[in-house]
């Protein structure tokens, strides 16, 4: 019986041009494993609440099991149908005969979409947050390792302070944290029990959603059928929580990029994660870093394709929505390599404490801390600033670094700019003395670290409230009818 090809679903005959053109099952047989667990729950649901007999339940339950555990065995062919909702329905029909026309009872295509999409984010979701929070911890082990080398901060990408290691790779950790908390919310939004909405304006059959939110490990249930088939708020959720990670990776990458560089010439890369050129025997190449910075751009577009698919769309189901599953389904891999590359490559960055002097050395980075050693001695901010800029002038025109510049040249520029306001000029000092919340400061980058460590593990608890898929398929295939 080929369902997608008679008047079950809607269409006798479908010319085989637009069943080529209409159907999903390229890409949906990747949610195989989700159409399975919302098909048992749902199954137990109806042979619990009597709307069909216990026993053809559990034949049906027994035959969705049989196709789990083929397809786990790769033995499992699913025909060509619209996809793969029909084509499971198919495949089980084929298998164990009539009670397989009983499991879509109470159900439709549309909510079954809604189901798989739920249950694979928040899949998706946890993972990533697993892998997002163990990244932050090896960003703070890293930081507490190696944070004492000072290099210089940027702004405009022009040198601008001192700053130390464990700091900058504070600043990243900072922001894979709030990635973090952006998958958690995703985690939250996608924490919903789709089945039970019907087509569009829920069944008269006396079932029992909350049953199946208690199979399938929802938090809750959606709550209007008419928004739940045509919503993808989770998704676009999930998407801009993938997106905004990739811009941060992609800042990251572009760091190490430039530092990696023989012009900066802060870090090295190792033999492990560098590669080389076809034709310069002396290139050594940031391309794992390139890539990442490369597939930024998928992960932007995924979100603005979905987000454009959804945004003219009446209320309710539209087929359009079909468009939903290349962006989410490219986005898990995608996610979970970057994430993984990243934490490889990070360990086999070598930084260079010396090369980063240098760029402290003669890049003026010390002028805002000569400012405010004026500013103690009671100078106005800004002519504290204007004297240090006339200073930082001289000295480049004489060819010295600010830290070169005798007391006699500063001097006579101001009395005030004496040997004492010109000691502040060493970076490790100015890097001790910045007292300020959230700044460079030893103890300031200290509580930073605690702070991410402990967010990052309460985050990571979070992720281990989601019920992974094998333990999900255990608990349905025993579960009482």
């Amino acid at each position: 019986m080929a369902l997608a090809k008679t008047d079950a679903s809607g269409g006798s005959g479908l010319l085989p041009e637009v069943l080529a053109f209409s159907t999903s099952l390229g890409l949906d047989r990747q949610l195989l494993k989700e159409d399975l667990l919302g098909s048992m729950a749902h199954v137990t649901m109806l042979g619990r609440t009597g709307v069909i007999p216990a026993k053809e339940a559990r034949v049906i339950r027994d035959g969705l099991v049989d196709l789990w555990r083929r397809d786990d065995a790769g033995t499992l062919v699913l025909p060509d149908e619209e996809d793969v909702h029909m084509a499971v329905e198919v495949e089980l029909n084929r298998t164990i005969g009539a009670p397989a026309a009983l499991l879509h009872s109470a159900r439709s295509r549309n909510v079954q979409v809604a189901t798989d999409l739920r249950l694979h984010v928040r899949d998706s979701v946890a993972t990533a947050l697993t892998s997002l929070c163990t990244l932050v911890d090896e960003v703070v082990e890293r930081a507490k390792k190696d944070g004492g080398i000072l290099m210089p901060s940027y702004t405009h990408r022009q040198r601008a302070q001192p700053i130390s290691l464990g700091y900058w790779l504070a600043s990243y950790g900072a922001a894979f944290l709030r990635d973090a908390q952006a998958f958690a919310f995703a985690l939250d939004q996608s924490d919903a029990l789709a089945l039970g909405s019907g087509a569009i304006s829920g069944t008269s059959l006396p079932i029992d959603r909350e049953i199946t939110k208690s199979l399938l490990g929802f938090s809750r249930l959606t709550l209007n059928g008419l928004d739940t088939v045509g919503e993808r708020d989770f998704a676009l959720d999930y998407l801009y929580a993938t997106a905004r990670f990739f811009v941060h990776a992609s800042r990251l990458s572009t760091d190490l990029i430039d530092f990696t560089t023989s012009e900066f010439g802060f870090a090295t890369l190792s033999g492990e994660i560098s590669m080389g050129s076809s034709m310069m025997p002396q290139k050594k190449n940031p391309d794992v870093f390139e890539l990442i910075r490369g597939k930024s751009g998928r992960a932007i577009g995924n979100l603005m394709g979905l987000l454009t698919t959804v945004k003219g769309l009446p209320g309710g189901y539209n087929r359009d929505l079909q468009e939903d599953r290349g962006p989410l389904l490219e986005t898990k891999p995608m996610l979970h390599g970057v994430v993984s590359v990243l934490r490889l490559s990070l360990p086999h960055v070598t930084f260079h404490p010396e090369k980063c002097r240098v760029g402290l050395d003669e890049g003026f980075t010390q002028a805002t801390d000569l400012a405010e050693a004026l500013v103690k001695k009671g100078m106005a901010f800004r002519v504290a600033y204007k004297h240090v800029g006339a200073l930082v002038k001289k000295c480049q025109e004489q060819g010295i670094t600010l830290s070169k510049a005798s007391v006699e040249l500063a001097k006579s520029i101001d009395p005030a700019i004496d040997a004492e306001a010109l000691s502040v000029l060493e970076a490790s000092g100015a890097v001790a003395r910045k007292q300020s919340a959230g700044s460079t400061g030893p103890a300031s980058v200290q509580a930073q670290l605690a702070a991410l460590s402990t967010q990052a593990r309460a985050l990571s608890e979070k992720s281990k409230t989601v019920p992974r898929f094998g333990a999900l398929f255990e608990q349905l295939s025993a579960a009482p009818l």
